[in-house]
């Protein structure tokens, strides 16, 4: 386990905003890539670093579409790149690389939950391919520019979906299993806290620190693939079909949701440290049960170990210090 994972005991929690743990926040001259940055929980977190000072780069699936989503955001360009597509990952990377800038913060944040089976184009699992895999190959392709930075943060979004388990590293794809929506994305959002943690292990020699967050339960277009059956399940919808804000019950808006995001990429508080999962703007507490905190085995440097050379088994990925 990571001797790190223990509270630090800030002065924020579930109600804070991004805005409010950016207060005297400087990030003038810093680099930023977000994905999923074109809406909600990511949208935010491309508004907080913009305000800051950032320049902020999303690459999207829908260029177009992302453009407009943003186009009241200063300081942000869009370029195209499709998690599920290795080449248009490398041609993102390339793209990004060429410029010669160091990269200070890269954002994970995009993501799908609970979908029907799908898989890409090399047979994975897709809920595994988009959360992780993709995003396990744009991190290796980005290398150089992360040690290029002096100083550099990674923040992968996990989630408390990883408490669902269905972490099976010899069944990856559910090749042998059968399919389970929710298990597949436990799976996801677990391998999501476990690269965190390896990634972190790779980086810190570089000055490079990763972190996994939850952001808290917010409605929006991650539950695109849920009947208002299974959302109101949850107790996350009221009866005129807006979302239920109660912080205390971890339902969010997404001002609150990027805080803890935000809190990781920015925060002196998390200076010497690294490879933690993090959540309502602190360092998560190893628990066993119950809804809070992070289970040992999502935060395991062992299983970590196994799951990147897994990784980089099947994305093919050959960079000194990475692969």
């Amino acid at each position: 386990m990571t001797s790190s994972q223990k509270p630090l005991g800030t002065a924020f929690g579930p109600f804070t905003t991004a805005e409010e743990v950016a207060q005297g926040t400087d990030l003038s001259g810093k680099i930023a890539i977000v994905t999923g940055g074109a809406s909600n929980l990511g949208r935010e977190t491309v508004r907080i670093l913009s305000l800051k000072g950032a320049t902020v780069i999303v690459p999207a699936r829908d260029p177009n579409a992302a453009r407009q989503a943003l186009a009241d955001i200063p300081n942000v360009s869009v370029s195209a790149m499709n998690l599920l597509d290795p080449s248009s990952i490398d041609a993102f990377a390339a793209d990004f690389l060429s410029s010669r800038r160091p990269l200070d913060l890269l954002i994970l944040s995009a993501g799908v939950m609970a979908t029907s089976l799908f898989r890409d184009a090399k047979g994975h699992e897709g809920q595994f391919a988009t959360n992780h895999l993709g995003h396990f190959h744009l991190t290796g392709a980005l290398w150089s520019s992360l040690r290029r930075a002096d100083g550099t943060r990674v923040v992968v979004l996990s989630s408390r979906g990883h408490q669902l388990g269905g972490f099976d590293l010899s069944d990856l794809a559910f090749n042998r299993r059968a399919y389970d929506k929710w298990l597949a994305y436990g799976q996801a959002k677990t391998a999501n806290a476990l690269f965190a943690v390896a990634l972190d292990a790779r980086g810190v020699g570089h000055g490079i620190r990763a972190y996994s967050v939850h952001p808290g339960s917010i409605l929006g277009p991650l539950a695109r693939h849920l009947s208002r059956e299974e959302i109101d399940q949850f107790g996350a919808v009221n009866a005129d079909g807006s979302a239920v804000i109660d912080p205390a019950r971890d339902l969010k808006t997404p001002q609150q949701g990027a805080a803890t995001t935000i809190w990781c990429a920015t925060s002196p508080a998390l200076n010497g440290i690294g490879g933690v999962y993090c959540e309502d703007c602190d360092i998560a507490p190893i628990e066993t049960e119950g809804r809070f905190g992070v289970r040992p085995f999502a935060t395991n440097p062992e299983t970590a170990e196994a799951l990147w050379a897994e990784s980089a088994r099947l994305v093919d990925i050959h960079q000194p210090g990475y692969s």
